[in-house]
């Protein structure tokens, strides 16, 4: 693939998630920056290394973490940036007798800091103000009787239909404890789809992201999500997260008039299942 294809890929991998790559509700150390220089990503690549899920912002070449005496822990994975170089034609030539550049789009890899040991730094995370827990919120998360395990391992959120497992970025980097609770539920009504719980097509049968069955899923997780909301009395904050996705798969939900009215029915019977109500007993506020 080109370096362009590279790029286009990554970012539609990301919106067929359902995420909006340059938003979301949790904090990090700052714009990304190479730990050596101290200069800025831009541009496109200050949106790939925001990908990366990392908290802190810093990165590096695997060259500059040797000269500084560190090595890449074992697994990790390096993050593209792309840069232009100009190269000069060698038919065409300027007014001025000078050859004709021409932009070449390049890439190479970086680590972040986080993937590196031996290299001491000073974190930039800043901490938002101590976690608030809400009573309401913790109340429904007790009432799931058979919940996933709920880990706090990775800056990012998602749900592991294979590990049963929940994952959230950590509380304190979360703008508010409403984007935490909101995001946590959206993760909680995809864990409801488990072969061990309601057995939902778009979990135990899982597609690819951006499949119509998915699409369906993750429009389930809003909606679950969204009558918890109701149910505890905070605002759904992650809808925006995934509204490219859903725009997306539209064509779906105008081709197939049950389309909406099935997902609203799965996720109540998700969101059901979560608060412990019976199946056939209505979910009030």
């Amino acid at each position: 693939m080109t370096v362009y294809e590279l790029v286009t890929n990554k970012i539609v991998k990301e919106l067929e998630k359902g995420v909006i790559p340059w938003k979301k509700p949790w904090m990090s150390g700052g714009l990304p920056r190479n730990f050596v220089s101290k200069k800025a990503y831009r541009g496109i690549n200050c949106l790939l290394l925001h990908l990366s899920g990392f908290t802190e912002p810093f990165y590096m070449t695997f060259n500059q973490i040797r000269k500084l005496g560190g090595s890449v822990k074992r697994g990790s994975r390096a993050q593209i940036v792309v840069y232009w170089n100009w190269i000069e034609s060698k038919s065409q030539v300027q007014e001025n007798g000078k050859p004709v550049l021409y932009p070449l789009l390049k890439y190479y890899q970086v680590f972040n800091i986080e993937q590196v040991t031996g290299i001491e730094y000073k974190s930039t995370v800043k901490k938002l103000s101590a976690f608030e827990k809400d009573d309401n919120c913790e109340a429904v998360l007790i009432s799931y009787k058979n919940a996933p395990a709920i880990t706090h391992q990775q800056q990012q959120a998602f749900y592991s239909p294979a590990a049963d497992v929940v994952n959230m970025p950590i509380k304190e980097s979360f703008t508010g404890s409403q984007e935490y609770y909101c995001t946590l539920f959206h993760e909680l009504i995809h864990s409801t789809g488990h072969q061990k719980r309601l057995a939902r097509e778009g979990i135990k049968d899982f597609n690819v992201y951006g499949s119509e069955v998915y699409s369906k899923e993750e429009l389930i997780a809003e909606m679950g999500a969204s009558f918890l909301c109701a149910k505890t009395g905070i605002e759904n904050q992650t809808f925006n997260n995934s509204v490219a996705y859903i725009n997306g798969w539209l064509s779906v939900i105008k081709k197939d008039s049950k389309f909406l009215i099935h997902s609203a029915t799965q996720a109540q019977k998700a969101a059901d299942h979560i608060l412990g109500i019976e199946p056939g007993k209505e979910m009030s506020k």
